[in-house]
């Protein structure tokens, strides 16, 4: 199972109400969770590992978790809110606002956290969680624990208004970086984390240096681009498709990535370290595919399986 650690939350979306005024309507989401349903839907084993509300939010997200089939036995529901995210949206392009003050997420301990099922053998981590405290600290704890028998997975997916105190948030990047198997950043995370006009390439091999087996970029419409630490290099373009907004772009890409991994039964330690031009530029086409149909429709409506094979079938 690849247990995705980290935030669930409500996207509230703009939408036009019956009076023609702008409202916003309530659509489940945060970056970890958005991968965790999108590989559920790919027919991927996963689970989640949050804090929950109790509130009718929270009982929205647990209910759209189990219709993608995503383990939730890990989950630690308690009574405080949960977190929202107010959309704003222009040609197509996703900024937010949060609330996040003593949500049920943020506030998650250590010893809030349940026994990890023997199953599972990847722990995915990411998004707004790694940089809200004392979940954040949290996570990390969690990373440093699992990496000696677990696949660790590393998207920073850097929001700077969430880091209060930088200096500590680095430390605890480094950290994670160096628990990690794989780590995927945005062009934008990569010059944030090493700031200066080093080559990309420099950058990414100080990435692979921290222990890294395989290290992703994307770069918007200039599609991604993978690394590994034995030299292997691949890149493929994005899937063309008719915008509608890129709300869950990346979240679902990630998922893409690591359920084609795991089919062709590449996720594992061993295994990551020998992955082919092949194997790299199959990963990156299909997590691209799986991208291109969600930034297709509105919201983070990342796409089932069925729905990509009967895609490929009418090509």
């Amino acid at each position: 199972m690849i247990l995705c650690c980290g935030e669930a939350l409500i996207d509230l979306i703009p939408s036009p109400t019956v009076s023609g005024e702008a409202g916003f309507v309530p659509h489940s989401g945060g970056a970890v969770f958005n991968t965790a349903i999108s590989l559920g839907r790919l027919g991927a084993g996963a689970g989640l590992l949050s804090g929950l509300s109790s509130d009718l939010f929270g009982q929205q997200l647990l209910r759209d978790l189990q219709a993608s089939h995503v383990d939730t036995s890990h989950l630690v529901i308690s009574h405080r809110p949960t977190t929202l995210a107010f959309v704003h949206l222009s040609d197509g392009q996703a900024t937010y606002s949060f609330f996040d003050e003593n949500s049920a997420g943020r506030m998650l301990q250590v010893t809030d956290f349940p026994e990890i099922s023997p199953e599972v053998s990847v722990l995915y981590f990411g998004g707004i969680s790694l940089a809200c405290e004392p979940g954040a600290d949290a996570y990390a704890a969690l990373a440093k624990q699992g990496k000696d028998d677990k696949v660790i997975v590393l998207d920073p997916n850097i929001r700077t208004g969430f880091i209060g105190d930088e200096a500590r948030f680095r430390a605890r990047l480094n950290l994670m970086l160096s628990c990690a198997d794989i780590v995927k950043v945005s062009d934008e995370d990569l010059h944030w984390m090493f700031p200066g006009d080093d080559p990309v390439d420099q950058k990414i091999s100080r990435i692979l240096s921290e222990g890294a087996k395989l290290a992703i970029l994307t770069e918007g419409g200039d599609g991604a681009s993978a690394w590994t630490a034995t030299g292997q290099t691949a890149q493929v373009p994005v899937t063309p498709v008719q915008v509608v907004d890129t709300v869950g772009a990346g979240d679902t890409f990630n998922a893409g990535v690591l359920a084609c991994l795991d089919k062709r039964s590449l996720l594992k330690k061993s295994t990551l370290g020998t992955l082919s031009h092949a194997d790299l530029k199959a990963t990156l086409s299909f997590g691209t595919k799986v991208a291109g149909v969600t930034v297709s429709r509105a919201g983070a409506n990342s796409p089932w399986h069925h729905e990509l094979e009967e895609a490929l079938h009418a090509q």
